[in-house]
């Protein structure tokens, strides 16, 4: 079982992160360290209808995974007490999606002005596993320049551009795309997506 720490940032494509979570929820064991941004509460109204209270974690996985699930941890972006803001909390990485710009140039700074930056710039310093998935485009010099500064750092740079080699008939196989890549980097099995020589079995 894994301990995965998991940030959802006000980037648009909250889809992804929503998705994410629910599949870790339902089809594994992993214990979930979850928070949210206040822009991510915004986006998740705006685009997928979903009105959450970011001080409430009854209300938050309720109306996120509609779940009360005990293997989620919940923690107010703002709350700079909690055990994933310490390197002493042993985790197994964390994964940032999706990561606005504004959180990858925090990151890339070591500027610390929430939870999500916190527990990301632990992973960095700590040598964890520290995933983003930007949902941007173009890119500017500057963005471009963050990202090589976590890449650098040795965090992993994973945009939400999905392949269309595997026969996607939906948006949601565009999705899983992500999603799958996002599972193989936390080290987690799965078969969202058709692979060479196997089938898909699972879907979110």
């Amino acid at each position: 079982m894994k301990r995965i720490i998991m940030a959802i940032t006000g980037a648009s494509g909250v889809i992804y992160g929503v998705r994410l979570l629910q599949y870790l929820i339902r089809n594994s064991k992993h214990e979930i360290h979850l928070t949210i941004s206040a822009a991510a509460a915004e986006v998740l109204k705006h685009e997928l209808d979903i009105i959450v209270d970011l001080n409430s974690r009854k209300n938050v996985l309720g109306k996120v995974i509609e779940s009360e699930s005990q293997s989620v941890h919940y923690y107010h972006f703002m709350d700079l007490a909690a055990p994933i803001a310490s390197g002493s909390f042993k985790t197994d990485g964390m994964i940032i999606i999706p990561c606005s710009m504004g959180t990858v140039g925090r990151i890339a700074s070591g500027v610390s002005l929430s939870l999500v930056e916190r527990a990301a710039d632990v992973c960095l310093k700590e040598r964890r596993k520290l995933i983003i998935v930007p949902r941007e485009t173009p890119y500017s010099k500057i963005h471009l320049e963050n990202m090589l500064k976590i890449t650098e750092a040795g965090g992993i740079v994973l945009p939400a551009s999905p392949g269309f080699y595997t026969n996607n008939d939906t948006v949601d196989d565009l999705i899983n795309f992500i999603l799958s890549r996002a599972l193989d980097h936390l080290g987690v099995r799965n078969e969202l997506v058709s692979r060479y020589g196997e089938v898909k079995k699972h879907t979110v």
